[in-house]
């Protein structure tokens, strides 16, 4: 970017304009047929449009090589592009903001261990989301992660989908919405969902299993940590949330985010809240994730030397509402891929879920019950529908 001299220009395509509104109007007079080839028109259409000079430096950094790699979301889901309008987001106005930032290094300190307990408190309560800092997971380990993450992303598609991921799951790896009946339920990513319950078979020697061991139990340590402040917050213990959700409950995803050639018409993942108690994110520095709030979407500055906290469905029922679930979702880039992971914690299918607050606003239910009634709505209706279903 220096050498074109356009350095905050650049920073501020990346940052602070969503793909979606900076280039949709120029992507919505092409026909399918111009769009189905994504490696010709992510950077060689936006160049005969005259709109890639100022990303060009900057998406060399995150483009993905051209390989078989990718999904074929294009081919898969030809049937949903034919004909379709584009995701309706064009009149939406979108800023930019900073999540509240949380030095928890604080909650060591006498003198400032209470005013961080109520700046957590305040956060999952007016944004369901905060970033956070000295939070005790190495950069290191988060580096060594990332160079995994990319690694296994790049393998060979046929590779993804037929080969096991070392002793996980064997439907560990998905990409797309196998459910999507419209462009507004389809997700342009893919992602490997590793239940950490496979940590009680025997381990392997590999790299990428060995972090992940290593950063599963550093997550589940900040977790529970976060909990019993957030506990604390509403005069009740964590103790509960612990011994639910322990390490083997809990699930770790690594996404990636493609390069999109048609940002209007699809998000990189659709508008949802998380099914857990909480929610543990380290992302790159490529802007995707939004989040509502107070009826509006914002775009979140991505920080890579913070780690993003959200509260999920289960925690604000068991709050009775106080702590925020609140509606989240990426959107889809032209050019450049994004890479994240996030830690779920989950407690188990019997665990149940109840506020001791009078009059309760959701009435008792188990985990188990809960994602049933997800997965319903979500064969059923295309998307997911949530706590209204469990209103006392």
């Amino acid at each position: 970017m220096k050498v074109l001299g356009i350095v905050s220009e650049a920073r501020d395509v990346n940052q602070c304009i969503p793909a979606t509104q900076s280039i949709s109007k120029h992507i919505k007079g092409y026909s399918f047929g111009e769009l189905k080839e994504a490696k010709l028109v992510s950077l060689g259409r936006m160049e005969v449009l005259g709109i890639v000079s100022e990303a060009r430096e900057l998406s060399q950094a995150h483009t993905a090589p051209v390989m078989d790699h990718s999904p074929p979301f294009l081919a898969t889901y030809k049937s949903l592009f034919d004909g379709q309008q584009a995701i309706d987001t064009d009149t939406e106005v979108v800023e930019c903001c900073d999540l509240p930032l949380i030095d928890l290094s604080r909650l060591n300190d006498v003198l400032e261990a209470a005013q961080c307990k109520q700046d957590i408190v305040t956060a999952a309560s007016e944004w369901g989301f905060f970033q956070i800092v000295s939070h005790g997971i190495p950069d290191g380990l988060l580096a060594r992660l990332r160079e995994e993450q990319v690694q296994m992303f790049r393998q060979p598609f046929k590779q993804k989908t037929s080969e096991k991921l070392l002793d996980f799951d064997d439907d560990s790896y998905r990409w797309g919405t196998p459910t999507a009946t419209s462009l507004k339920h389809l997700s342009w990513s893919e992602a490997y969902h590793i239940p950490l319950s496979s940590s009680n078979k025997p381990a392997t020697s590999s790299t990428i299993r060995c972090v992940i061991e290593e950063l599963s139990l550093a997550m589940t340590q900040l977790a529970n940590q976060l909990v019993d402040t957030l506990a604390e917050g509403l005069g009740r213990d964590g103790t509960y949330m612990k011994e639910n959700c322990t390490r083997n409950m809990c699930y770790l995803r690594l996404n990636r985010y493609p390069p999109c050639p048609i940002p209007a018409q699809v998000f990189g993942l659709v508008p949802h809240t998380d099914s857990d108690f909480l929610t543990i994110l380290c992302q790159d520095e490529v802007i995707g994730l939004q989040l509502k709030k107070g009826g509006r979407w914002f775009a979140v500055r991505p920080n890579p030397n913070t780690l993003v906290i959200n509260i999920g469905d289960l925690f604000q029922a068991w709050s009775n509402g106080l702590y925020k679930s609140v509606e989240h979702r990426v959107m889809s880039n032209p050019h450049l891929e994004r890479f994240s992971v996030a830690y779920f914690m989950c407690p188990s299918n019997e665990t149940v879920i109840e506020s001791s607050a009078q009059p309760a606003t959701y009435r008792k239910f188990s985990f188990g019950e809960y994602r049933q009634q997800v997965q319903q709505d979500v064969r059923r209706m295309g998307h997911k529908v949530g706590l209204t279903r469990f209103l006392a």
